[in-house]
């Protein structure tokens, strides 16, 4: 596969999360609704937090059973970095320009919590973008049909997890929709590009520990906003209703060969 034809199919893989980003616009939902389909965002989160852990795990329990301990103490020493940069840095992020005019202990607004959220998922797609890149640039035609295909289904129901804090609380503009789908999903093009020419497990390990690092602050953001006495019941299922939704679409991938 040309590179021109592996970054176009990996642009396609990448901004299918455009397709579920258009739901954020519904507005004037009652208030038990909002917080089951903002717990749904979460529990799309968490799965996918679950599958970026499993991922990360891989290579790194690899190299110990093979005894290569060098190898092994750098990809450990990547993955404990990356997760505390991850985390730390969304959070000096979002201190130093979310909420510096905002009194303490004040919430991030759902827009501002829809941009953190395209941001972890994006360095997440990153990874899947790399992945793309590494078998199309290795000849694995085939795998790579199928990484593009499950990547991009996958990818859609990240689009409403990003949007999901915002059903009926902020209806958010077109451009705006667009910056997040940009954010959450151009990195598989990036990702892509990148992969096409280099293989590396020390990369894909780094931006899946930010990815997962910064998927831990953002899950424990939607858990602040929405978890109330009130609407708990309402939540429990939304976060029930992501996570299935998720694992099933996951199924998808792995029925797949993926």
């Amino acid at each position: 596969m040309s590179l021109p034809q592996t970054v176009l199919l990996g642009a396609i893989a990448g901004f299918t999360i455009y397709l579920g980003l258009p739901i954020g616009r519904i507005k004037n939902l009652p208030d038990k609704l909002r917080k089951f389909l903002s717990m749904t965002s979460a529990g799309i989160l968490v799965f996918l937090f679950f599958d970026i852990f499993h991922q990360l795990t891989e290579p790194v329990e690899k190299s110990l059973g093979a005894g290569d301990y060098n190898q092994f103490l750098f990809l450990l020493g990547i993955f404990i970095a990356g997760f505390g940069v991850g985390l730390g840095g969304l959070i000096a992020f979002e201190r130093r320009y979310l909420r510096r005019a905002a009194a303490g202990g004040q919430l991030l607004s759902p827009s501002r919590l829809a941009l953190l959220i395209a941001t972890g998922i994006g360095l997440h797609n990153f990874s899947e973008g790399l992945a793309i890149g590494q078998s199309a640039g290795g000849g694995e035609l085939a795998f790579a049909a199928i990484l593009i295909a499950g990547f991009g289904l996958h990818n859609a129901t990240e689009g409403f997890g990003i949007v999901g804090p915002l059903m009926g609380k902020e209806q958010p503009s077109w451009g705006f929709l667009g910056l997040v789908g940009l954010i959450g999903g151009g990195p598989t093009f990036l990702g892509t590009l990148v992969g096409y020419y280099l293989v590396s497990t020390a990369m894909s390990t780094l931006f899946l520990s930010l990815a997962a690092g910064a998927l831990i602050y953002i899950i424990g953001e939607l858990f602040q906003a929405s978890w109330r006495p009130a609407t708990k019941l309402a939540a429990s299922w939304g976060f029930f209703t992501g996570f299935v939704f998720a694992f099933l679409t996951d199924l998808v991938l792995v029925f797949s060969g993926i």
